[in-house]
């Protein structure tokens, strides 16, 4: 499953019509004709490109009149934006305000909740509340504290089945008397689905974040352009706590699907690989890359996994030798931020390359595991994650 963002717009739009009402949103940039605004309403105008914190990096603006939307849409414009959503502005009471977040689990679905919702949910995290829902028994908590019916519940379970989505946020989710408002979502689907779905295609994704590339990411990119092996990084999350160094593989989507199905998938900061049997010297030049990255994060416990399935051809002591390189010059600081590392590697002279790491991390204090082929695929996760907590 491959985890993709999509926009805004589409994910309101499809909630208003499965839910059979209007929704007075529209997809905009600068050259859109606003004549289809109403000069006496206010609008919301908002970068719709999958960034989270919106609100508080002024990527969000309120109250707007209809004959300043172009203006605002230039300034984010000029930000490197171009994707936006413009909607009627809705007043509301602040205390009305609620949490809702629906993500897929191997289990089911896990809820996140709380009777507090609104742009400083983060400053209120511990108002909220998780559980694991897979029948109608298990909504009664969650249905009390925000303040809605059994069927309205039921409503974001079908609709997040429905149209495959991953996850999806809903705040806040304006809870009045005996109706509900949707002011903001931020959601996932399953990228697979794009195939058979209707509702939404590729077009409707948005990329996590539009920044510039990392230096990390460049450098990778510029190693690989070099290279006849396969390297690739990409930053999901620069502040997670789970760092990958994956081989790459149908193995490598497992292990990074692993986090999301145990509910912690906005923990892993990375994804990428480095396979086709990629020498000693670039296996050191991309993990070092890579602990860059672990070393900035400000999570506050961090563990980075090795991992992958069995390889083929791909000789683990070479690429082990890279590996213990670059852990080697970074010890000190990564000892110091007391991060551990988790191993699962098997294929050509893996019993050498696994003692050849499993002695370096016990002598550097960096010793979280150290498993071949005989141990399930996706033990280091779970292990990395009780470590982080």
């Amino acid at each position: 499953m491959a985890r993709v963002k999509l926009s805004e717009f589409r994910a309101k739009t499809l909630f208003h019509d499965f839910l059979g009402i209007p929704y007075h949103g529209f997809e905009f940039d600068s050259k859109t004709d606003v004549s289809s605004l109403d000069s006496k309403k206010k609008y919301v105008v908002k970068v719709d490109a999958g960034v989270k914190k919106r609100f508080k990096q002024g990527l969000v603006k309120l109250d707007v009149g209809s004959d300043a939307v172009k203006s605002v849409i230039s300034d984010f414009e000029k930000k490197g934006y171009s994707n936006f959503l413009v909607e009627e502005f809705q007043k509301h009471d602040k205390n009305d305000e609620k949490y809702l977040a629906l993500e897929r689990a191997r289990d089911g679905i896990l809820i996140y909740y709380s009777q507090k919702g609104g742009v400083d949910i983060e400053d209120a995290s511990g108002s909220v509340k998780k559980a694991l829902f897979r029948t109608n028994d298990d909504a009664k908590n969650i249905i009390q504290d925000l303040s809605i019916e059994i069927d309205d519940f039921l409503k974001f379970i079908d609709f997040f089945n429905k149209f495959y989505f991953s996850f999806l946020e809903i705040n806040p989710l304006v809870v009045e008397k005996n109706s509900f408002k949707i002011l903001d979502i931020a959601s996932e689907v399953d990228s697979t689905a794009q195939f058979f779905i209707e509702g939404w295609d590729a077009s409707d994704f948005r990329d996590y974040s539009k920044q510039e590339k990392t230096p990390e990411e460049k450098n990778v990119a510029a190693l690989a352009a070099n290279s006849q092996a396969s390297l690739s990084l990409t930053i999901l999350n620069p502040n997670g706590s789970i760092f990958m160094l994956l081989s790459g593989g149908g193995a490598s989507i497992v292990l990074a699907d692993e986090a999301y199905n145990q509910g912690k998938g906005e923990e892993v900061a990375n994804y990428g690989e480095y396979s086709g049997n990629p020498s000693s010297e670039e296996t050191y030049l991309y993990t070092k890359n890579i602990l860059s990255l672990l070393l900035k994060s400000t999570a506050p416990k961090k563990a980075l996994i090795v991992g992958g399935g069995v390889a083929n051809f791909t000789d683990i002591r070479h690429t082990f030798k890279g590996v213990i390189q670059a852990l080697d010059e970074f010890s000190g600081k990564l000892k110091k931020q007391n991060i551990k590392v988790f191993v699962r590697r098997g294929g050509p002279h893996q019993k050498e390359g696994l003692a050849m790491m499993r002695t370096f991390l016990q002598k550097e204090s960096l010793f979280g595991s150290v498993h071949g082929p005989d141990v399930v695929l996706t033990a280091p996760v779970k292990e990395a994650l009780d470590y982080v907590g």
